[in-house]
């Protein structure tokens, strides 16, 4: 497949399920010998570490501000220090690896810290196959160029009304910021049969995911949804999901 990952943003309203189907995903690649996988957290209210059954005990939010209050050790710039934190923040697990953004706190110039960011994950970039990325409803992270253009972007949605406007409104934004529209796939998630009456365009979607007790028992009992029995039908078609991206990763 080459040196450069494959890279896969996630996108929806709160509520779909972005981070059950990244997490899966994540899983779905190890699962295939497709490793190493970097996870990224870039939805401050999202919690794919826990999906994912790891700890996160600082995010890059916490090291923006700490790169602008700190004493910097001596014989570092602010620029090594960063990068070196950066490193140390990286959540490393069997097959994965996780990096959560967080929300920075404060003022300050966060130009100078966003570039970092960027120039981080493109140090990174090199080490893994696929890159999955559970980001913000508003693609902030794209709009900024900190995780650069993906390669796949999914927008998930469950059936409701809600959903499949945002399906529209995600799509704009996308295109405004050059994503091509082949880029641009929908994954309905906790499905049970019925769609509600909006139009979302002609394209059917790359994946359907079933509704999936599993995945609602892991939720009540907060374990690890990533870790639901491999027959379950959300895991199963999750999996189906990844073959057909490995696909378009292959065919780039």
């Amino acid at each position: 497949m080459g040196k450069k990952p494959f890279t896969i943003a996630l996108s929806g309203k709160g509520g779909t399920g972005k981070t059950t189907v990244s997490s899966l995903l994540i899983r779905s690649f190890i699962a295939m010998g497709e490793t190493p996988v970097l996870a990224v957290d870039a939805d401050p209210n999202a919690n794919l570490h826990e999906a994912l059954g790891v700890i996160v005990r600082e995010t890059m939010g916490s090291m923006r501000e700490e790169a602008f209050t700190r004493t910097i050790p001596p014989g570092m710039n602010r620029h090594d220090y960063v990068r070196y934190r950066f490193r140390q923040a990286l959540v490393e697990s069997d097959g994965f690896d996780l990096i959560a953004m967080g929300r920075p706190e404060g003022s300050g110039c966060y130009c100078f810290a966003n570039d970092l960011l960027s120039e981080c994950m493109g140090e990174l970039e090199r080490d893994y196959h696929f890159i999955v990325i559970d980001t913000e409803a508003g693609m902030e992270h794209i709009a900024r160029g900190t995780i650069g253009k993906p390669d796949l972007l999914l927008i998930v949605s469950d059936p409701g009304a809600r959903g499949l406007r945002t399906i529209a409104r995600i799509r704009e934004i996308a295109t405004q910021l050059g994503l091509e529209e082949k880029k641009i796939q929908v994954v309905f998630n906790r499905f049970r049969g019925g769609i509600a009456p909006v139009d979302i365009g002609a394209e059917r979607p790359i994946a359907v995911i079933p509704e999936d007790a599993a995945i609602e028992r892991a939720d009540i009992s907060a374990t690890p949804v990533s870790l639901v029995p491999a027959e379950s039908p959300a895991r199963a078609a999750v999996r189906e999901l990844a073959e057909k991206i490995l696909v378009l990763a292959k065919n780039r």
